[in-house]
């Protein structure tokens, strides 16, 4: 998805509108309906001429004026045909094409929630999400109006052909001598258009990213004062989608004047030649008429089918990057036959042997050779310095990733053998950065066990110290709290996370710095949060601050991806060694 890839021959790239198709299928009554309303449309379009013929003919030789009525009538009703069938198809069309996006999004988003990490750290978030949006739209307007406009101008212009033919073969054959040149340049000049429309895409999608990421951290903008960069950068950005654009439409724009230029041509001469007929008495003054009006719909139907051509290309190239996001594959899926947790949980954690590369990192080894047991209900601190590879062990329990080398265990149950869903349902997260969603608290803490019920959803709050906070907001529970928990403190959003995992009641714990960055009072409220959290179940701390795990029935000292040292807090300060050199630092700043 990062790189471009060449340019694939037409056909392949118009094959990859089956994507929308396999969407579209899905209501087949109302492609019927729209479908019989654009034949009802271009059929009584094609109608007119021939009412003009008639009125011409037959109405304005009329002895008595009353008889032409009829043939007003006729064309009065042809127009009200006219004007209903326009107005079925474009609501059946507009259904589809903004049915067809809703649909696309759900399945698109749904898919992406079941790939793992590895695959955002090589496609970003923010792109990604552009693209649900800018490529999304693009798509709906294909099948919302440019696919209706190109079977219309198909019909017009086909059945314009045959009409014209019935009229005059030998102005009809004048006339379709100059389509071949038409050809030639939607051929040449397509191409670059097709191009210039990804690039431009392509712009967009970075404008919208970068939006999301400059409002995401607008609070670290505003800390520097960097307003003004931001604003330079962002113009920049905007500035280079609108060339892309500009030099798309000027493209488009010769392309379409070339190919009108050349079809109204051979028009012109060619009614010359059918007036020397009229002059001649070879052909009716309706005839001609009829001519020059089926003329200059067949031609506005060719003039309109080079302007959608471009929609429809983008349509494709937008609809093959939805099915780029579709075709991914997870690397950690479930086996075929998965093997089912042992019941009750019990919550042991093995690791034998484990070493572990991150993909994006082939060559650094962020775990060598780890092994340990962790017993039901143990409460395990796991510390060391900066990339050591301790946050890698929480990636690994929750199957983020698999192991190159060695096996995990849960409950006896290799990890790989399992369904993770069911072993991330026995494991509860309560992250260093909070996550808190934009909707209410009850909300949020209720992500912990959707089918809790709320008096559970209170004692979980109660649990950790968050109740009497979440009573004072403005509608209590079920206040709404911003962009990221954005009107909590961040003591407040922890202990929101802590309900959430209390709410879980999962046997396996994971946490990870807790307590870092909290001022002292939010820390003893959390930590004593933690406490009645821990109970019961088996826990993994990883903390910096070693004043917090002393009291944890092991320490795994740990540095570049290996144990440097197990034992308890007094053993480890009598080995001596990189835990004892660390828990100095930290005491002797402490006093």
């Amino acid at each position: 998805m990062a790189e471009t890839a060449p340019e694939a021959p037409a056909t392949q790239r118009l094959s990859k509108l089956h994507l929308v198709w396999k969407f579209a299928s899905a209501y087949p009554a109302q492609i019927a309906a729209a479908l019989v309303a654009l034949l009802v449309a271009a059929t009584a379009t094609l109608a007119i001429p021939r009412a003009f013929k008639l009125v011409v003919d037959q109405g304005f030789g009329a002895e008595q004026a009353g008889s032409i009525a009829p043939y007003f009538y006729g064309m009065l009703g042809i127009v009200g045909v006219l004007a209903l069938a326009t107005a079925v198809r474009f609501y059946f069309v507009s259904w589809l094409g903004e049915r067809v996006v809703a649909d696309l999004r759900r399945a698109v988003q749904t898919h992406l929630l079941t790939l793992d990490p590895s695959f955002f750290e090589e496609n970003r978030p923010s792109e990604i999400a552009s693209r649900l949006t800018s490529d999304t739209s693009v798509i709906e307007q294909v099948v919302g109006t440019s696919l209706s406009v190109a079977l219309r101008n198909v019909f017009m212009g086909i059945g314009g052909i045959v009409y014209l033919f019935t009229l005059s073969a030998k102005l009809t054959g004048l006339m379709l001598l100059v389509i071949p040149l038409t050809i030639i340049p939607i051929s040449i000049m397509g191409r670059r258009v097709r191009n210039l429309s990804r690039n431009s895409q392509d712009s967009i999608a970075g404008v919208g990213a970068m939006v999301s990421e400059v409002l995401g951290a607008i609070r670290i903008v505003q800390a520097f004062t960097q307003e003004p960069r931001e604003r330079e950068r962002f113009a920049g950005a905007v500035e280079r989608t609108f060339v892309a654009a500009k030099r798309r439409i000027f493209t488009r724009a010769i392309m379409t004047a070339v190919v009108i230029g050349l079809i109204f041509t051979s028009i012109t001469l060619v009614l010359w030649e059918g007036a020397r007929d009229v002059i001649s008495g070879d052909m009716t003054g309706g005839t001609i008429t009829a001519f020059v009006l089926t003329a200059a719909i067949v031609a506005g139907a060719f003039g309109a089918l080079t302007e959608v051509y471009g929609d429809v290309m983008r349509g494709a190239g937008a609809a093959g990057r939805m099915a780029e996001l579709l075709q991914a594959r997870p690397d950690i899926a479930a086996p075929a036959n998965p093997v089912p947790l042992p019941l009750p949980a019990q919550g042991r954690l093995g690791f034998d042997h484990v070493t572990f590369r991150y993909p994006s990192k082939p060559d650094s080894k962020a775990v060598i050779d780890f092994t340990l047991d962790i017993a039901p209900g143990e409460t395990v601190a796991v510390v060391g310095p900066s990339g050591a590879g301790k946050s890698t062990l929480f990636q690994l329990i929750q199957r983020f990733y698999d192991p190159q080398e060695g096996v995990l265990r849960l409950d006896g149950v290799a990890l790989a053998d399992a369904d993770p869903r069911e072993l991330r349902s026995r494991i509860a997260l309560v992250p260093q950065e909070s996550v808190v969603f934009a909707t209410s608290a009850y909300e949020n803490i209720l992500y912990g066990r959707p089918d809790a019920t709320e008096d559970e959803v209170w004692a979980a709050a109660e649990a950790a110290n968050a109740a009497t906070f979440l009573r004072a907001l403005p509608d209590g529970i079920h206040t709404f709290l911003g962009e990221a928990g954005g009107r909590l403190s961040g003591g407040q959003r922890q202990r929101l996370a802590i309900a959430r995992a209390i709410l879980r009641d999962a046997p396996v714990l994971l946490l990870d710095e807790a307590t870092s960055a909290l001022d002292a009072e939010s820390e003893r409220l959390v930590q004593d949060a933690l406490e009645r959290l821990m109970e019961g179940r088996t826990t993994l701390v990883i903390a910096h601050r070693l004043s917090t795990v002393r009291t944890a029935d092991r320490i795994v000292v740990m540095d570049q991806g290996q144990i440097a040292a197990i034992g308890t807090h007094d053993q480890l300060m009598a080995q001596g060694g990189l835990y004892a050199r660390l828990a100095r630092l930290q005491f002797e700043e402490a006093a």
